[in-house]
Formats: C-alpha cells, sequence, structure tokens
C-alpha cells in the first residue's frame, strides 16, 4: 500500500505517486479496459482531506488536465467541511450512504442521505460538504487538475499538525 508524500498535490509529487500505482491505475488510451473490485489498490486519501479517507485511481491523474476517475472509501462518521472544487464532480455513491448538503451556507444546510446507486452532479465552484453514514465508498469522475478550497481554512488539513 501506498502513502501519500507531505504534499503530492503540488509540483511532481504526484507522478511518484501514480508511479507506485501505475499498475493499477488506468491511463486515458485507445484501449478498452476493465478492473475487478478485487484489484483496487487502495491507499491512504489525499492530503487535501482529513485523516481516515482511502483513495484508488481508477482512471487518469487528477492533478493533470484531463478526465481521471478515482474512489473513496470513508469509515462511518467521515466528514468533509464545507469546500468548493474549480472544476465538476460527478458522485456515485457505490456503496454506504453520504449526508451531502450544499448552497451558499452548507454548514447549516439539511444534509440529504445519498444511498448506493445514488448521483450527485457538483457544478464548479458550488460550495457543498458531505458524512458518511456507515462505511461509505464513492466514485468521482471529474476533469484534472482537481483541488479542494475549504470556505473555513480552519478546517483545510493541509495546514494542521497532529
Amino acid at each position: 500500500m501506498f502513502r501519500f508524500p507531505d504534499h503530492p498535490w503540488r509540483g511532481g509529487g504526484i507522478a511518484l505517486v501514480l508511479a507506485l500505482t501505475g499498475s493499477m491505475a488506468f491511463g486515458m488510451d485507445d484501449m478498452a479496459k476493465s478492473m475487478a473490485p478485487d484489484m483496487l489498490e487502495w491507499g491512504a486519501g489525499p492530503p487535501t482531506l482529513p485523516e481516515g479517507a482511502e483513495l484508488a485511481v481508477l482512471s487518469g491523474n487528477p492533478m493533470e488536465a484531463g478526465p481521471f476517475v478515482v474512489r473513496l472509501r470513508f469509515p462511518d462518521g467521515f466528514a468533509v467541511p464545507p469546500h468548493t472544487h474549480p472544476t465538476a464532480e460527478h458522485v456515485t455513491v457505490i456503496s454506504g450512504t453520504l449526508l451531502f448538503a450544499h448552497g451558499e451556507d452548507p454548514a447549516t444546510a439539511e444534509p440529504q442521505p445519498v444511498a448506493a446507486g445514488g448521483f450527485i452532479m457538483i457544478p464548479p465552484d458550488h460550495p457543498h460538504r458531505a458524512t458518511a453514514e456507515g462505511e461509505t465508498v464513492i466514485q468521482i469522475n471529474g476533469e484534472g487538475p482537481f483541488a479542494v478550497t475549504y470556505l473555513d481554512p480552519a478546517d483545510d488539513p493541509r495546514g494542521q499538525t497532529n
């Protein structure tokens, strides 16, 4: 299992991470590919998320321009504070339930449960937050480069030390 370096989302660090997982991550090319669930290689989540998330890269490179597909696995109660992304997110709940809140003030918005099989489309720069109810796996299809901006900078785990 790999671990993200301290700041892989800046500069070329993500290239090292993807090189380490390259045998499992599919690049975008002309060949059709398939992947069984037991082929997923889970590693620590990106430093843009609170500790406890796990990540599997299925296709592409989320830190480079172009399409990507990743899965995130969250333990029960895992919460991502209000944040935005500069690109659209297409989220499918694979298992568990994601409590999703969005709008001008997602911190106070009533979260809506999205169960396995459910879908969420999040436009660029749209504030939202999410909490896992039970162990939850989501799939994100998007266009890189992927970035996270927390509405409250104090929520950003990249600036926190344990």
